[in-house]
């Protein structure tokens, strides 16, 4: 049997690779490849070398050497790319030595950020060069006009060159002339002409473009013939392309010149042919590969297209046939006005600009490697957590998540089922960048119909990634859009001050539910249905959209009450992990932010976290996450860069609501150190030994803001803190980081044994809210309500019930104004002052599907203040027996029952009908308490951080509350039991915590 791999050198043609890796070198692949497969050359660039180094573990031994050589990033990424490049030259000088010079090459490209720098690019070049030192190197440059220059003074310095992105005939014989001029000064210097070059012309891009055009053309053609005449031009642009520039290769090459050098010992340019795999599914996989068969010619193959040809590809000599043909395909396009130039031009700039993303997202790669393992090493309050990384990548646990197997968490039946249905985050952003063409043409029809204003009506998961990019993106936004509100909340201050904002005749509602029967949604939905209904009744439906899961009661809703969209969300997400899903997307384009680039950020991510390495981003970071939570550091402080500040709104609820359960959980304490406007008052002595922290901040200039916390984070350093720092690019990493955070607590909640995909005591609540307001409806009152009600005074008897590695949460049902929230800080600062733990706080009843699942599911260690208020308008739900103040009302009394039931330490304050003064007593109540208490006078007499810092073991009996987790059938948890000893890891792990029975939490 033939082989069509090997026949196609009797054309005169050389196949090469278009990948490399370090693994296909270590495993002999590449020897199977030279072998079997016919290879004579590789090529490389930045997209396969990010792909390459940041998806795969195969690279983490240097890396980790590197870091600890204080490497920075760029001169990692080059020992590890020029390391790559000389053992593969080095397997490929057989193949070069055969021969003859002629194949036996490998490429290593410039940076593509030197695409418009002449002389940098010469600089680099000739760098490279030297520091691989092979003679079967090949450097790629770009065809830019600034390229050019530099491919001649390359050429006649002696290097190797593959010049890269050509796609018009024009810019092909500028290059071709270049190589030839730098050929000749060399000949007058009399120097050896041996030199090699390649000449790389892309190929079925052109199609791509070029097809998308004949299509919008065909759409709008006004007859049959028109049509079919357009259609007949679609995969042909390419191939045309090629041949005329095969037929200048053939003149210029054939002419006196290069006669001369060739007498000389001079070869000529050969073309190859880049981008050769079919792009469009409707076309044979080896379409391009078999039409471009020719003497003198190099076609590069990526893996399928080259094991696709072995298997079934057709030899022959095809490249020079049918000139005239091409030549006429190409002003037949001409006449159907589809200019070629520009076609070539565009394709060159996206070439330019994709290497130089793809360079630019290898060296955050890069860097999040190198922080990662720096990381590591870096004082002993971070090493205290790397024996639970070192398990974790033993029991390849990144492969356990991708592979969908529930056996990373637990062994129980009951929940294995549940598990393999709830991973669907995990490549819902390739699944959303499907969508993207149709969403876009959603966008513009809405803004078609004149809407101004769009509102999501919804709770925790379906709520809070929107605002999150509501207050991030702003008026920061890439193509207009419509102005972005959230309501979720059922206070009635808040739900009038947002009705007085909008024009109900131009505003869109997004009903926002993965249940479909979300109870406060479904009164958001009643309420602001009957007032547009009101102004127009007959197409009211229209001004709503819903977001739901297949088979909902929203579902039937929205069909029989008219709506005008209903997303069918994958029904494999949870809500908390549902951001980058039509639920956190849906609104960011309606807003006019560029969702295909939070996405694309969120695939990179992804791709980041799939290797079972410490240098997966997710899978360090989650198990740093639980091993600090089992080693008594179960509380993560969240110290946010202003301008992205209501991330931690989300993340809060993201790792609460995981973690929280089994009475165990990893508490993310979100503004208490840090806000909006940037660091709070705090005494460094006055921070307890449960935290570690967290600091997020985006690249860019910095502000007042930026640089206090810079500040704070410096002394939180210098006095022995544990902190992780994350840089962000720019705003759009957010998309990269709700993925992070998706993975990484995920891979905690197996560390520290519990289910991250469940929330069994969310539905406590609910339940307790719904027979409260069943009471109401019968006797117009809730007979518990005034016993539930405390004096303000009692908060100082609360406030003396913290012990250490507890922490406070206060639970405030209270309108969203800027009084509230300043009110709502000084109470935070005050309490954390006072009692040396870190203090939440969360509005209800949002918190309520979010956080409060850790409040009533995770470790009795917090401590509850409960915040209500008389609002002064009231808001009725038309179609229900109650208002939107005894809904709330309702609520705040069915979580406090909850909390009780729980043995949770919990008092509820009611601030009246004036929310100033009630703060204003709250706080004087809270000042006076402290006086007594410096002055001996309030129990032991300890300051907040004495009792917060007196005794470690008190920290480690806090800490044993989460250590549970060798009952719940996790193998991280189940090896941590066999061995009952520190996790391996060198000695570097914590030693396992005593369990502390649920009673005895309790009590």
């Amino acid at each position: 049997m033939t082989n069509p791999n090997i026949d196609v050198q009797k054309q005169g043609q050389s196949f090469w690779y278009d990948n490399i890796q370090r693994g296909i070198i270590a495993s002999g692949e590449l020897k199977e490849l030279i072998g079997q497969y016919g290879v004579l050359g590789i090529t490389s660039n930045p997209s396969i070398f990010e792909k390459a180094i940041t998806s795969s573990g195969d690279y983490d031994a240097d890396v980790i050497a590197l870091v600890d050589q204080n490497a920075d990033t760029k001169s990692i990424y080059e020992h590890l790319a020029i390391s790559d490049i000389q053992a593969a030259a080095d397997m490929l000088e057989p193949v070069y030595e055969q021969t003859n010079g002629v194949d036996g090459y490998i490429s290593l490209e410039v940076s593509p950020t030197l695409a418009h720098d002449t002389q940098g690019t010469i600089e680099e070049a000739r760098r490279l060069y030297a520091a691989v030192a092979r003679k079967n190197l090949m450097v790629k440059v770009p065809s830019t006009p600034e390229g050019v220059p530099a491919i001649q003074q390359l050429i006649s310095d002696g290097i190797n060159i593959n010049v890269t992105l050509i796609f018009s005939l024009e810019n092909y014989e500028a290059v071709a002339r270049a190589y030839l001029a730098g050929l000749q000064a060399r000949a007058e210097r009399g120097e050896a002409l041996n030199i090699a070059s390649v000449a790389s012309f892309f190929v079925s891009r052109v199609d791509v473009l070029v097809d998308k055009q004949l299509d919008e053309k065909i759409a709008v053609a006004e007859s049959e013939e028109r049509k079919a005449q357009l259609a007949g031009l679609k995969a042909k642009a390419a191939i045309a392309n090629a041949k005329v520039a095969y037929a200048a290769f053939k003149r210029i090459f054939g002419e006196a010149q290069f006669s001369a050098l060739k007498a000389k010992g001079a070869r000529p340019q050969r073309v190859l042919w880049a981008s050769t795999s079919t792009k469009n599914p409707a076309y044979k996989d080896t379409y391009y590969a078999e039409a471009l068969i020719g003497p003198d010619t190099v076609n590069t193959l990526p893996p399928a297209t080259l094991k696709a040809f072995a298997d079934h590809g057709v030899v022959a000599r095809t490249l020079d046939k049918d000139l005239g043909e091409a030549e006429h395909t190409l002003e037949a396009l001409a006449a159907a006005g589809i200019s070629m130039p520009e076609v070539w031009q565009k394709l060159q700039d996206d070439g330019v600009k994709l290497f130089a993303d793809a360079f630019g997202s290898l060296m955050k790669g890069m860097e999040g490697k190198r922080s990662a393992i720096h990381a590591r090493g870096v004082g002993s309050n971070l090493t205290l957590a790397a024996g639970y990384v070192d398990e974790v990548i033993k029991l390849k646990a990144a492969s356990k998540v991708w592979a969908h197997d529930p056996s990373l968490w637990t062994d129980q039946p009951e929940h294995t089922k549940v598990i393999a249905n709830r991973l669907g985050w995990l490549t819902v952003a390739d699944h959303m960048l499907e969508q993207l063409p149709d969403l876009l043409a959603y966008r513009d029809e809405v803004t078609a119909k004149g809407m101004t204003e769009v509102v999501v009506l919804g709770m925790g998961g379906s709520s809070l990634a929107p605002d999150v990019l509501r207050v991030t993106f702003g008026a920061d936004r890439t193509s207009g859009g419509l102005r972005l509100h959230v309501l979720d909340t059922t206070d009635a201050t808040t739900v009038l001050a947002l009705e007085r904002q909008l024009d109900l005749s131009k505003t869109l509602f997004v009903v926002s539910s993965k249940s479909g029967g979300t109870l406060e949604v479904n009164a958001f939905y009643k309420y602001f249905r009957a007032k547009v209904d009101t102004i127009n009744h007959d197409e009211s439906g229209a001004h709503f959209i819903a977001i739901t899961d297949e088979g909902t009661s929203l579902q039937a809703l929205a069909a029989s009450e008219g709506f005008g969209k209903t997303f069918i969300n994958p029904t494999d997400i949870g809500g908390r992990y549902s951001a980058l899903s039509y639920f956190g997307l849906v609104p960011a384009l309606l807003a006019g932010i560029d969702i295909g680039k939070l996405l694309k950020r969120a695939v990179q991510m992804a791709g980041w976290c799939r290797p079972d390495s410490a240098s997966n981003p997710g899978l360090w970071l989650g198990a740093l996450m639980g091993g600090m939570a089992l080693g008594g550091r179960d509380k993560i402080s969240f110290i946010i860069d202003a301008r992205i500040y209501t991330f931690g709104y989300w993340v809060e609820q993201l790792i609460a609501e995981s973690t929280g359960k089994q009475d165990r959980g990893i508490v993310p304490v979100e503004g208490d150190l840090a806000d909006g406007r940037g660091p709070l008052k705090v005494s460094l002595t006055d921070l307890g030994d449960d935290r570690f922290y967290i600091y997020m901040k985006l690249a860019g200039a910095p502000s007042d803001a930026a640089d206090a916390t810079e500040k704070l984070v410096a002394a939180l350093k210098k006095a022995g803190a544990p902190v992780v720092e994350m840089t962000l690019a720019d705003v759009y990493d957010l998309g990269a980081e709700f993925f992070r955070w998706e993975f990484a607590t995920a891979v905690a909640g197996s560390v520290i044994g519990v289910n991250p995909f469940d929330e069994p005591n969310v539905t406590e609540s609910k339940q307790n809210t719904r027979k409260l307001l069943d009471e109401y409806e019968g006797s117009g009152e809730f007979a518990t309500e005034q016993d539930s009600k405390s004096p303000n005074g009692q908060i100082n008897k609360l406030v003396r019930l913290v012990k250490p590695g507890d922490y406070m949460a206060i639970q405030a049902y209270l309108p969203y104004t800027p009084e509230v929230a300043e009110g709502l800080t000084k109470m935070r600062v005050m309490l954390r002052d006072r009692t040396g733990v870190p203090v939440t706080v969360g509005y209800g009843p949002r918190f309520l599907h979010s956080t409060g699942q850790l409040h009533k599911g995770g470790a009795n260690n917090v401590v509850a203040v409960q915040l209500t208020y008389e609002p002064e308008d009231e808001a009725l739900i038309p179609g229900e027996p109650f208002s939107f103040a005894t809904l709330i009302r309702g609520q705040a009394l069915g979580d406090f029952e909850s909390l009780n039931a729980h043995g949770r330490r919990a008092i509820r304050l009611h601030l009246g009908d004036d929310i100033g003064a009630g703060f204003k007593k709250i706080l004087k109540v809270l000042n006076n308490g402290a006086k007594r208490a410096r002055s001996g006078r309030s129990g032991s007499g300890r300051s907040g951080s004495e009792r917060a810092t007196s005794e470690r073991s008190q920290s480690a009996r806090a800490a044993g509350r989460v250590s549970k987790s060798a009952k719940s059938g996790s193998p991280v948890a189940a090896k941590r039991s066999s061995a009952k000893a520190t996790p391996p890891a060198k000695g570097s792990a914590p030693k396992k915590r005593a369990t502390t029975p649920k009673a005895k939490a309790k009590k």
